[in-house]
């Protein structure tokens, strides 16, 4: 592992700046009032910041302002009637039953909503166990209303200062997670027996790049002043976006026959030097990643190219002297994934140039896009919240599910003199998630790095007494923990733990042991409520839901074909349709996957048909591959004569893909393949090929005949193993739909 990259990263990245930002929102005003002896009304509103800090995730600033809003209004009710209804057990009870189940309803309202939920749920329970007397049942909702308003005010603050940071940040990260996905790619060279471990951690990854891209999407286009490129820096943002969305669809394109290639090159040193260069790409698109976060120039140097180019007269050299009529096919398949490399290189040096943020390059044209038809837009109609009023709606079944929990663990604190009813609520609020498998992860993240934080936590109060430097230690726990907060929920815990230790040393060291040993017992009753919950009370498990995931996988990978061969028939589409089809494609086929994941994480008795379901996610990311393949030999086929008959070859897959949709939209009507259409295509790539090995054995190096096979051949390549992995969706959707 490269601990400098790893370094440079974390410190330009947004999750950084979000963990200093949160602690400075939360700390000052407890440090302010404790100067003025009045520390508690400091905590209060540093309550307030906390809670406003949840739904200020990265996103477009009208959006992250308009949340903070909400939220504080949200936040100031929870408060307000929480501190009314605390002096009566009975009434509090309720209270946290209908609250419970109210904020975790907003989840039908999208990511930020749920925060703003959460939000709501964090002041409630952090207030059961405090009754208020006289006006502190206003006074403190005030004191928290004031400061949520501070937090968003210094966030506002911070992101008129620097508009594009938090939009850089982010494009940084995504050219990050593609570099990644292109190191995955490298794997595939390596001299293996079995693919199967590359494949499952490509899908993984292609989920993450997917989620970056949406993010950045996000921030781009839902942000007016960049869309409408006012500036060089906002114009050269969009175009470096746009670039890195073509070079993602780019490395899916070199997608070849791996098993085939190394049967065929594995006794030399060509998969090796392919490999090398690769590697070599992927750094190089990481430190353009950093440079992007951290808003400096890359210096580019030409040692990249120099690589490149020794791998083409090296990859030239090697063909000519082994090529003969049996390995003729695979020289093919590494000449044009060598062009593939040629061209992911010079997409990488024209993003190292935008690091300059040159008023140049930012005056280039870009091209004319929709870009409202690329962004998901939430639906906040009150209907909304209806609909999902029944146990057939996920959120409703998770809303109910914490609402039973969170009373459960509000009454089993009444029975236990060590009980805080405040952190086992707090337990179960954190853990209990709307899937069976982020619940589960959560109660064993929760527990250990709970068991880990307090030894770290026990071990520095052990060697340090000074309490300087244990609120130094705290505060670098708390930008830790923030920093890890929405990424690495254990490492979050691991560092919150210690850092909540230490403040409560610094608040109330006489009872610090007592508090030690009440917040694990109190975590452990928590946790074991909410695995108990998460089981018994209506669970939600995948197998019930991936039938939607698999309908519209198949649904969009079929327009994404068809945009795709659109060129070899001769139809124009436009380039908004194409990339509009395409990041449909690609979204659905991260959702089926981040489904499949989490069905695999249940118990072995709700995993239905796991082994079917693991073989048509597979061939979804290898029809999606070899689809963004053929789309890139589409241009340099149609500049030629058309020879070939290739509407037959298409028909035949798209009925392939409309029998396998129609399965799981329950349609009768089965289209009928023309198999003598598609044997007729593949009949006359094999006489293409025949003639051009007899060439070979004759000694002939140069002819009309390599010309055509070698635009030919690729493309029949790929329509056989979109063909085959096509059969493959239309075989297993059949076994699928009678399971499910």
């Amino acid at each position: 592992m490269d601990y400098l990259k790893q370094y440079k990263s974390f410190i330009n990245s947004y999750y950084l700046s979000e963990g200093v930002r949160i602690t400075i929102g939360v700390t000052l005003p407890a440090i302010i009032f404790n100067y003025f002896n009045n520390l508690s009304v400091g905590i209060l509103v540093s309550l307030g910041a906390l809670c406003a800090s949840m739904p200020d995730n990265a996103g477009p600033p009208l959006h992250r302002r308009n949340a903070m809003m909400v939220c504080n209004l949200v936040v100031f009710l929870a408060a307000l009637v929480t501190g009314i209804a605390s002096n009566n057990a009975i009434v509090l009870g309720i209270v946290i039953s209908i609250s419970c189940f109210a904020f975790a309803m907003m989840g039908v309202y999208g990511s930020r909503a749920t925060s703003i939920g959460l939000a709501g749920l964090l002041v409630m329970v952090l207030s059961i166990d405090k009754p208020s007397h006289g006006w502190e049942f206003l006074l403190n909702p005030l004191y928290i209303l004031a400061g949520g308003i501070w937090y968003m005010v210094l966030s506002l603050s911070l992101n008129s200062f620097r508009p594009y940071k938090l939009a850089q940040q982010a494009l940084g990260e995504c050219i990050q997670t593609t570099a990644d996905y292109l190191r995955l790619k490298a794997s595939f060279y390596e001299k293996k027996d079995d693919f199967s471990d590359n494949y499952s951690q490509l899908l993984d990854k292609q989920i993450e790049v997917h989620h970056k891209q949406d993010l950045v999407r996000e921030l781009l286009f839902k942000s007016r002043d960049i869309v409408r490129e006012s500036t060089a820096t906002g114009r050269i943002l969009v175009m470096a976006f746009l670039d890195i969305i073509d070079l993602f669809e780019k490395i899916m394109t070199s997608h070849q026959d791996y098993t085939s290639l190394h049967a065929s090159f594995d006794s030399t040193e060509l998969l090796k030097q392919y490999r090398q260069t690769i590697l070599a790409m992927a750094k190089e698109l990481d430190e353009v990643g950093i440079a992007v976060k951290s808003t400096r120039a890359y210096e580019q140097n030409d040692e990249l190219p120099v690589q490149v180019m020794q791998l083409r007269n090296y990859f030239i050299e090697f063909r000519d002297k082994h090529r003969n009529a049996e390995n003729l096919e695979g020289f093919i398949s590494m000449r044009h994934i060598l062009d593939s490399i040629e061209d992911i290189a010079y997409r990488i040096y024209t993003l190292e140039g935008y690091t300059t943020y040159d008023k140049k390059i930012s005056r280039q044209g870009i091209e004319q896009i929709d870009y409202e038809k690329f962004i998901a837009h939430q639906d906040i109609q009150p209907g909304l919240l209806k609909e999902n009023l029944s146990l057939s709606s996920n959120i409703f079944r998770h809303s109910l599910r914490l609402s039973i929990a969170t009373l459960t663990g509000f009454i089993v604190s009444r029975f236990f003199s060590f009980g805080h009813s405040y952190w086992i609520l707090l337990t179960i609020i954190v853990i209990i998630k709307p899937a069976y498998s982020l619940t589960k992860r959560r109660n064993y993240e929760r527990l250990l790095g709970t068991i880990t934080g307090a030894f770290i936590g026990i071990v520095a109060l052990y060697l340090i007494k000074d309490k300087t430097i244990l609120f130094a230690i705290m505060i670098f726990f708390m930008i830790g923990s923030y920093s890890f907060m929405r990424t690495h929920y254990l490492v979050f815990v691991i560092l919150m733990t210690p850092y909540i230790l230490l403040l409560f040393h610094l608040l109330n060291p006489d009872n610090f042991q007592m508090v030690i040993a009440d917040r694990i017992i109190d975590t452990l009753i928590g946790s074991l409520i909410a695995f108990v919950a998460n089981i018994v009370l209506l669970p939600a498990w995948e197998h019930e839901q991936i039938t939607e995931y698999l309908e519209k996988m198949i649904g969009d990978t079929l327009r994404y074909f068809e945009d795709a061969t659109a060129p070899f028939l001769n139809k124009p589409v436009s380039t908004t349709l194409y990339k509009l089809s395409r990041k449909n494609a690609f979204v659905s086929l991260a959702n089926l996957t981040d489904a499949f994941n989490r069905m695999l994480s249940e118990p072995k008795s709700k995993q239905k048909n796991i082994r079917e379901m693991h073989q048509f996610v597979v061939s979804s990311h290898l029809l999606t591959s070899h689809i963004a393949t053929l789309s890139y030999y589409a241009p340099s086929f149609v500049d030629k004569k058309n020879l070939y008959q290739l509407s037959g070859a298409i028909n035949a897959i798209k009925k392939k893909l409309i029998n396998a949709e129609a399965l799981f939209l329950s349609s009768q009507e089965k289209k009928v393949i023309d198999e003598e259409a598609w044997r007729h295509f593949n009949n006359q790539v094999n006489e293409v090929t025949e003639r051009r090995k007899k060439e070979l054995q004759a000694g002939i190096l140069e002819s009309d005949t390599k010309k055509e096979l070698s635009v030919l051949k690729p493309i029949a390549d790929q329509f056989n193993f979109i063909m085959n992995n096509a059969s493959s969706l239309e075989r297993l959707s059949t076994s699928l739909k009678k399971a499910l």
